[in-house]
């Protein structure tokens, strides 16, 4: 059911979170290649999640030239104002395009969650922010995905909070080192999780909004959250204490939604 899903989005590049294994991802994409006749490689690192064992990974059609989870150093640790990210993989992918190689880096997270996971939910945004920083620096494309696990409202949070760290954002109405594609979205269309959550972002670097004019570069084009591709019948209201007892043909494919970002070349 998940690679149908996947197969009806046929995304150039896919983040996943809450993996078992690599085995399974890889699983995933053989499916897609002898079913559905897509055709995508794997890129996975293991994590230091020990709790839940859970993971991160991407799936892909082309241009993968780099793979790599990152760490604190020795000072950053002892200072106790970055926390570590076990479940997170950066991936820099190119493409040509009419001569021109167009880059992207990205970075697909799974943070810390609830309310018990505030405070180091802010240290890891801190950690991702620290992180961008050079490619910011150098005005290159970035994107920063997966699941957040925020309990802001991307319309409304104040500069203490774990969104706001991530962005940058160290002023009111500043726009920040990444801007959060979520405001984009309807906002009957943001909640990303079943409870009604908008725990799932997009923030990309703002080099990516903007078309510049004189040359060929990646733009973002559009965002939708495709809720209806994991539905089966009435939506659920909660997997984790009954899942089972759910008819298996009325249960949900995903207790999240699909998040989708479209760039273009132009």
């Amino acid at each position: 059911e998940t690679a149908k899903v996947i197969a009806a989005i046929n995304p150039t590049v896919l983040a996943l979170q809450e993996i078992e294994n690599e085995k399974v991802v890889q699983d995933l994409a053989n499916e897609l290649r002898e079913v559905h006749k897509q055709d995508y490689q794997v890129a996975f690192i293991q994590g230091r999640d020990t709790y839940t064992e859970q993971d991160v990974a991407l799936i892909y059609k082309s241009g993968l030239v780099h793979k790599e989870r990152r760490n604190q150093t020795d000072t950053m640790y002892e200072s106790k104002y970055y926390y570590n990210l076990s479940k997170h993989l950066f991936a820099t992918f190119q493409w040509t395009h009419a001569g021109e190689t167009h880059e992207i880096t990205l970075c697909n997270v799974h943070l810390r969650a609830g309310t018990r996971g505030e405070e180091p939910r802010l240290r890891q945004c801190r950690l991702i922010n620290y992180w961008i920083q050079p490619h910011i620096k150098k005005q290159e494309n970035v994107i920063v995905l997966g699941d957040i696990n925020t309990l802001c409202e991307c319309h409304d949070y104040t500069l203490d909070k774990d969104l706001a760290v991530l962005c940058g954002k160290k002023t009111k109405g500043q726009m920040g080192d990444l801007i959060d594609l979520h405001p984009k979205l309807k906002k009957s269309k943001r909640a990303t999780h079943m409870i009604g959550t908008e725990f799932d972002h997009i923030l990309i670097s703002p080099e990516l909004l903007h078309d510049s004019d004189n040359q060929s570069d990646l733009s973002f084009r559009s965002i939708e959250r495709r809720k209806d591709l994991v539905l089966r019948g009435k939506q659920d209201k909660d997997h984790y204490n009954i899942f089972y007892e759910i008819e298996e043909n009325e249960r949900d494919i995903s207790d999240h939604y699909p998040v989708i970002a479209t760039f273009e070349i132009k």
